[in-house]
């Protein structure tokens, strides 16, 4: 965490100074209340009483300057620090491939962005504010009843190892109980996020009750963890309030019979009270700032964990590799999701899609198709084997350069808030009017779209909900589109699209750009029976590959797919 203090460190310097400042005002004060009694009270002093009481207004100012000087440091420095690292963390969660968020959850996340941060914000903020004051208050306090009565110190200083025995106690049982925290709240945030993501699935399914039952397991799983945490503080204070009071009760027995025999004066004993409580106020106020450094320990860690996770996948050395043509070959590939532990998804692909090729994949759910085609991108890295790209390796291309010379249509049609010419142009910040209108032309999105009152600049809700599927689904083919991608990937991304519509895309990405590579994954025959070649995939490997009428007439199974969806006419013909 030191390198986010860094750039705020004079905000961090000037704020505790400010603090000294305050801590040696409050100091002065007692003093001077003594002066007032065993000097003025005692010979009838007025002129020494109001001067004395001067002097003391204009402490309690200087006082008030320190306080304030050190509230407006430690927020620009713990804010600036907070800000820097949320940053960072954002940065660090964009930088991962699908199998590091797959391994610390969505909700996980969130959470380490928001409330993790804020309690480190806090803990810092709280360092350079009370974590300085109570300790030099603390030192002061003890220098100063030494000063006025050594053997009447005695009493406070034994008081202190019990205190801290306190502490340390709490301090140990605490930790535990304030992760537990932390990770129930992972578990409310990715409820929350679930139940969000899928509202309308919940409401056509009519399971709100259970959502709801759902989500009040995760929250009274949070409530308890946090009662259980805060019961352990909330018992602290009468302990350290039975501490206290005995500290005073033994201090005004005692320091009573000093001033009875004379061995000190009425002020001295005020004076010596008053730093007794400054004493046993810092102490206390300590060992809450230590529980409360300490829940944010945990929250340090789990950020750390994140700043400290590699990439799976990262830039690769060859900073000249550029996707030119689209050519990609597969070369004995193997894939299994990291930490899964279970057989591979796909098992030794192998095969060459030429520039300008349009291949289609073909299997039944669960086959590896969307998986296949997700390693083009490096959205996750092969186990065995290597994909090449332009005769280059794509772990050695920059994510940049090899990213920015695909363009992807998933299988989930994400948009995002904002208008729709501002979602277009994702694929390409600065494509002109004319390119913009060209893609969804080809898309087929530029029909619907024409239709709306605001055209290009209607606003989309979240995730386009606004929108119907199809339409989703062609205006993220037109994001795709619009960086003129020299390989572009179709993940069943036409499905909720009607026959007419598809072969109108299709027609136009054959007209439009012919030169480009194109993968189509579809579970409809009637999108992939135009492909120059079809790869059939069944358990993670490639049954047979050909074109349509090749399959037709030798592959059982893929004739099995075309009668069931098509007649048995279709394989007539």
């Amino acid at each position: 965490m030191l390198k986010y203090i860094r750039p705020y460190l004079l905000w961090t310097l000037l704020s505790p100074a400010f603090m000294l400042l305050e801590v040696f005002m409050d100091l002065l004060q007692p003093q001077l209340m003594s002066r007032i009694i065993d000097v003025g009270v005692k010979n009838s002093d007025t002129a020494y009483i109001v001067r004395t009481c001067i002097i003391m207004g204009l402490v309690a100012l200087t006082g008030v300057v320190g306080g304030v000087g050190n509230m407006i440091f430690s927020t620009k420095a713990s804010y600036g620090f907070a800000k820097d690292l949320r940053s960072d963390v954002y940065r660090k969660i964009q930088s991962f491939s699908f199998a590091n968020i797959d391994n610390f959850k969505t909700g996980s996340l969130v959470t380490r962005t928001t409330n993790d941060i804020t309690q480190i914000q806090n803990a810092f903020s709280t360092c350079i504010r009370m974590l300085i004051r109570s300790p030099f208050l603390f030192i002061g306090g003890i220098v100063m009843v030494c000063t006025i009565s050594w053997d009447l110190a005695l009493v406070v200083i034994c008081a202190i190892p019990v205190l801290a025995l306190f502490v340390w106690f709490l301090l140990t049982k605490g930790r535990p109980l304030f992760m537990g925290m932390q990770q129930k709240m992972d578990r409310v945030n990715t409820v929350m996020q679930e139940n969000l993501a899928g509202i309308r699935v919940i409401k056509a399914f009519g399971r709100s009750d259970f959502e709801k039952q759902k989500f009040k397991t995760a929250n009274d799983d949070l409530c308890n963890a946090s009662l259980k945490a805060m019961r352990m503080m909330s018992l602290s204070f009468p302990a350290i309030n039975l501490i206290m009071n005995v500290t005073m009760i033994l201090m005004y027995t005692f320091g009573g019979k000093m001033v009875f025999n004379g061995a000190l004066k009425p002020g001295q004993i005020m004076a010596f009270s008053n730093y007794v409580m400054q004493i046993l106020f810092s102490l206390t106020m300590s060992s809450f700032m230590l529980m409360f450094l300490s829940r944010a320990g945990v929250s340090v860690k789990r950020v750390n964990e994140v700043l400290n996770t590699q990439p799976d996948v990262s830039d690769g050395t060859n900073r000249d590799a550029q996707v030119t043509q689209g050519m990609v070959e597969f070369k004995d590939v193997s894939f299994r999701y990291p930490n899964s532990g279970g057989d591979p998804v796909l098992r030794h692909i192998s095969f060459t899609a030429a520039p300008g090729e349009t291949v289609a994949i073909l299997g039944a759910t669960g086959s590896g198709k969307s998986t296949l085609v997700n390693l083009i991108p490096r959205l996750y890295d092969v186990s065995e084997g290597e994909i090449l790209v332009d005769g280059i390796n794509v772990k050695e291309y920059e994510l940049n350069a090899l990213r920015g010379g695909i363009g992807v249509a998933l299988q989930e049609s994400v948009l995002f808030t904002g208008t729709i010419d501002e979602n277009l142009h994702w694929g390409d910040d600065s494509a002109s009017d004319a390119v913009i209108k060209e893609a969804a032309e080809i898309a087929q999105a530029a029909p619907f779209v024409s239709r709306l009152t605001d055209g290009y600049e209607t606003a989309l809700g979240q995730r386009g909900v606004n929108l119907s599927g199809g339409q989703k689904q062609r205006l993220c083919i037109a994001r795709a589109l619009v960086k003129h991608p020299r390989i572009l990937i179709l993940d069943d991304s036409t499905s909720a699209v009607d026959l007419s519509t598809e072969a109108k895309i299709q027609t136009g990405l054959r007209e439009v750009f012919g030169d480009m590579t194109v993968f189509i994954i579809a579970q409809r025959i009637s999108s992939v029976m135009d492909a120059d070649r079809i790869l059939l995939l069944d358990n993670g490997e490639i049954i047979d590959t050909g074109t349509h009428n090749e399959l037709k007439q030798r592959c059982a199974i893929y004739r099995e797919i075309v009668s069931s969806q098509l007649g048995e006419e279709a394989l007539k013909a």
